[in-house]
């Protein structure tokens, strides 16, 4: 049995909140960057600068870590990395076209699609909480798109089913959503190849691997790599250290000193801290509307979070 150190070095509730900051940020720094970059470009560069900065340590310290997955193993991890290269590239366009607000809490519904698919999968059961969470969640996530393309005055006003397509928010949200659909398909494999990898050489694993993915997409699509401003590499670089590796770097030592329910519960401020980062950098306001289905999908994974909590008790 994992048995964690007794004394960490600083606190885990503050590093909790300095890694919530430090993912949340991620919206704001794509924003930045998309003046001048394409969606797909910025999701390359993201992974590729972070695979490139974790390959010595990769390379020094878990190399012996790679030579023990059998072939099955290894079609995971590619397949672990075609959801990742997916899940950035249609979560980060979802930018261009919706809110911070939206975009973000329906990104973060992934919990929720990885309890959908765990019977299937990985064979985990969906518990009636779950089941409960779940529905309040899409509850919200439908108030959400409502949101974005009805008007909200004397009564509800929504468009024909050809208007609705065609709007840009509702492209957005879309694209949001199956940007989580992907995350669960991470997750889901994580979980299968975490069992005999460490933290480091899967990520890096499955960072290279989407990286690889993207630049052919980004490359075969004839998009502009290059020739961007200062500015804008800072953006990308800052893309890659504070969310992506900084953040969840945070939250998975995080996982050796606090449960992993409560880490979980903890990752509902991203969306929260991102809607605040994007209202005093960019001037989004969300509407009421809005954050009514921003709380209910917050509070639908709250409630699914519980059933994991009283697992965990259960565990030795």
């Amino acid at each position: 049995m994992h048995k964690s150190p007794t004394s960490p070095p600083f606190s885990p509730n503050l590093a909790i909140f300095f890694g919530i900051l430090a993912v949340s940020s991620s919206s704001l720094f794509i924003r930045f960057a998309q003046t001048e970059v394409n969606s797909l470009v910025i999701s390359a560069y993201r992974l590729a600068l972070a695979s490139i900065i974790l390959f010595p340590v990769a390379l020094l310290k878990y190399r012996k870590e790679f030579s023990l997955l059998n072939k099955k193993e290894i079609r995971l991890g590619i397949l672990s990395g075609i959801f990742l290269a997916l899940h950035f590239a249609t979560w980060i366009s979802s930018l261009e076209y919706t809110t911070v607000a939206s975009s973000v809490v329906l990104v973060s519904t992934t919990p929720l699609w990885v309890a959908i698919l765990s019977p299937v999968t990985i064979k985990e059961p969906i518990t009636k909480i779950i089941a409960i969470g779940l529905l309040i969640a899409l509850l919200g996530t439908v108030i959400i798109g409502m949101s974005d393309i009805c008007e909200f005055n004397s009564g509800i006003s929504c468009p024909g089913a050809k208007e609705f397509f065609q709007g840009q928010a509702v492209i957005g949200d879309l694209l949001a959503l199956f940007g989580a659909w992907m995350a669960a398909g991470y997750v889901l494999i994580g979980r299968t190849l975490r069992k005999k990898l460490s933290v480091v050489s899967y990520v890096f694993l499955v960072y290279s691997i989407a990286a690889i993915l993207l630049i052919i997409i980004v490359f075969g699509s004839k998009q502009q790599a290059f020739g961007f401003s200062n500015e804008i590499y800072l953006w990308l670089f800052l893309l890659a250290i504070i969310p992506q590796l900084i953040g969840h770097s945070i939250f998975n030592w995080s996982l050796g000193y606090l449960s992993a329910a409560f880490v979980s519960i903890a990752l509902l401020g991203d969306p929260i801290a991102a809607v605040i980062m994007a209202f005093l950098f960019l001037g989004e306001t969300p509407g009421l509307i809005k954050l009514f289905g921003a709380i209910l999908i917050l509070g639908g994974i709250i409630v699914a979070s519980k059933n994991s909590k009283e697992k965990l008790a259960d565990e030795p």
